[in-house]
Protein backbone atom coordinates (compact mmCIF):
# COMPACT_ATOMS: atom_id res chain seq x y z
CA UNK A 1 0.00 0.00 0.00
CA UNK A 2 1.51 3.33 -1.02
CA UNK A 3 1.45 6.44 1.11
CA UNK A 4 -1.79 8.41 0.78
CA UNK A 5 -2.30 11.83 -0.75
CA UNK A 6 -2.06 14.43 2.02
CA UNK A 7 0.49 12.49 4.09
CA UNK A 8 3.79 14.09 5.00
CA UNK A 9 6.55 12.89 2.69
CA UNK A 10 9.09 10.92 4.73
CA UNK A 11 12.45 12.66 5.12
CA UNK A 12 15.39 10.99 3.40
CA UNK A 13 19.09 11.39 2.86
CA UNK A 14 20.89 9.54 0.07
CA UNK A 15 23.76 9.81 -2.35
CA UNK A 16 22.99 10.70 -5.95
CA UNK A 17 24.57 9.73 -9.25
CA UNK A 18 27.62 11.91 -8.60
CA UNK A 19 28.07 10.99 -4.93
CA UNK A 20 26.46 14.20 -3.68
CA UNK A 21 24.30 13.90 -0.55
CA UNK A 22 20.67 14.77 -1.29
CA UNK A 23 17.93 15.34 1.31
CA UNK A 24 14.20 15.88 0.97
CA UNK A 25 14.67 19.19 2.80
CA UNK A 26 16.80 20.41 -0.14
CA UNK A 27 13.52 20.74 -2.07
CA UNK A 28 11.49 22.72 0.48
CA UNK A 29 9.42 25.35 -1.32
CA UNK A 30 9.60 23.43 -4.59
CA UNK A 31 7.46 20.70 -6.14
CA UNK A 32 9.33 17.39 -6.34
CA UNK A 33 8.65 14.43 -8.60
CA UNK A 34 10.08 11.45 -6.72
CA UNK A 35 9.86 8.40 -8.90
CA UNK A 36 10.78 4.91 -7.78
CA UNK A 37 11.74 2.25 -10.30
CA UNK A 38 12.95 -1.35 -10.04
CA UNK A 39 16.33 -1.48 -11.85
CA UNK A 40 18.72 0.60 -13.95
CA UNK A 41 18.98 -0.13 -17.67
CA UNK A 42 16.01 -2.48 -17.99
CA UNK A 43 13.35 -1.93 -20.70
CA UNK A 44 10.53 -0.37 -18.64
CA UNK A 45 12.86 1.62 -16.40
CA UNK A 46 14.75 2.96 -19.41
CA UNK A 47 11.50 4.08 -21.08
CA UNK A 48 10.43 5.83 -17.89
CA UNK A 49 13.81 7.54 -17.35
CA UNK A 50 13.90 8.67 -20.99
CA UNK A 51 10.35 10.01 -20.62
CA UNK A 52 11.59 12.25 -17.80
CA UNK A 53 14.74 13.12 -19.75
CA UNK A 54 12.74 14.19 -22.78
CA UNK A 55 10.41 16.37 -20.67
CA UNK A 56 13.01 17.62 -18.20
CA UNK A 57 13.18 21.16 -19.58
CA UNK A 58 9.41 21.49 -19.11
CA UNK A 59 9.70 20.40 -15.47
CA UNK A 60 12.57 22.83 -14.88
CA UNK A 61 10.58 25.59 -16.61
CA UNK A 62 7.88 25.09 -13.97
CA UNK A 63 10.49 24.94 -11.16
CA UNK A 64 9.73 21.25 -10.55
CA UNK A 65 12.58 18.98 -9.46
CA UNK A 66 12.84 15.36 -10.59
CA UNK A 67 14.59 12.56 -8.71
CA UNK A 68 14.69 8.87 -9.60
CA UNK A 69 15.19 6.27 -6.85
CA UNK A 70 16.13 2.62 -7.06
CA UNK A 71 18.08 0.12 -4.98
CA UNK A 72 20.97 0.25 -7.47
CA UNK A 73 24.42 1.60 -6.53
CA UNK A 74 25.92 4.98 -7.42
CA UNK A 75 28.14 3.24 -9.99
CA UNK A 76 25.13 1.60 -11.65
CA UNK A 77 23.29 4.93 -11.65
CA UNK A 78 26.27 6.67 -13.23
CA UNK A 79 26.44 4.11 -16.06
CA UNK A 80 22.68 4.40 -16.62
CA UNK A 81 22.86 8.21 -16.56
CA UNK A 82 25.77 8.30 -18.99
CA UNK A 83 24.24 5.75 -21.38
CA UNK A 84 20.94 7.65 -21.69
CA UNK A 85 22.09 11.24 -20.99
CA UNK A 86 19.82 11.63 -17.99
CA UNK A 87 19.87 15.27 -16.79
CA UNK A 88 18.40 14.66 -13.33
CA UNK A 89 19.84 12.88 -10.27
CA UNK A 90 19.21 9.25 -9.43
CA UNK A 91 19.34 8.35 -5.74
CA UNK A 92 21.14 5.19 -4.66
CA UNK A 93 18.90 3.56 -2.05
CA UNK A 94 21.22 0.59 -1.59
CA UNK A 95 20.04 -0.19 1.95
CA UNK A 96 16.36 0.23 1.00
CA UNK A 97 15.64 2.89 3.64
CA UNK A 98 13.86 5.27 1.25
CA UNK A 99 12.02 2.46 -0.50
CA UNK A 100 10.74 1.23 2.88
CA UNK A 101 9.83 4.72 4.12
CA UNK A 102 7.74 5.34 0.99
CA UNK A 103 6.18 1.85 1.17
CA UNK A 104 7.28 0.78 -2.30
CA UNK A 105 9.17 -2.42 -1.45
CA UNK A 106 8.81 -5.35 -3.84
CA UNK A 107 11.25 -8.10 -2.86
CA UNK A 108 14.73 -6.60 -3.03
CA UNK A 109 13.67 -3.87 -5.48
CA UNK A 110 11.42 -0.82 -5.54
CA UNK A 111 7.95 -0.96 -7.06
CA UNK A 112 7.27 1.47 -9.90
CA UNK A 113 5.56 4.32 -8.03
CA UNK A 114 5.81 8.08 -8.42
CA UNK A 115 5.04 10.59 -5.70
CA UNK A 116 4.43 14.26 -6.41
CA UNK A 117 5.49 16.14 -3.29
CA UNK A 118 4.17 19.68 -2.91
CA UNK A 119 6.05 22.77 -1.75
CA UNK A 120 5.31 22.11 1.92
CA UNK A 121 6.38 18.45 1.87
CA UNK A 122 3.00 16.76 1.53
CA UNK A 123 2.17 14.06 -0.98
CA UNK A 124 -0.03 15.70 -3.59
CA UNK A 125 -0.39 12.84 -6.08
CA UNK A 126 0.54 9.17 -6.41
CA UNK A 127 1.03 7.32 -9.69
CA UNK A 128 1.18 3.54 -9.75
CA UNK A 129 -0.23 0.52 -11.54
CA UNK A 130 -2.73 1.31 -14.28
CA UNK A 131 -2.23 5.10 -14.07
CA UNK A 132 1.48 4.82 -14.93
CA UNK A 133 2.58 4.30 -18.53
CA UNK A 134 6.39 4.23 -18.61
CA UNK A 135 6.62 5.72 -22.12
CA UNK A 136 4.36 8.71 -21.43
CA UNK A 137 4.74 9.05 -17.67
CA UNK A 138 6.48 12.44 -17.59
CA UNK A 139 4.05 13.99 -20.09
CA UNK A 140 1.12 12.52 -18.18
CA UNK A 141 2.34 14.23 -15.00
CA UNK A 142 2.86 17.55 -16.77
CA UNK A 143 -0.63 17.36 -18.31
CA UNK A 144 -2.19 16.62 -14.90
CA UNK A 145 -0.39 19.63 -13.38
CA UNK A 146 -1.79 22.12 -15.89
Amino acid sequence: MTLPVGAAAPAFTARDTTGKTVKLSDFAGQILVLYFYPKDDTPGCTKEACSFRDSYSEFRGKDIAVLGVSRDSEVSHQKFTDKFSLPFPLLADVDGAITKAYDVVKGDKAKRVTYIIDKIGKIAQVYEGDNLNTETHAKDILTAML
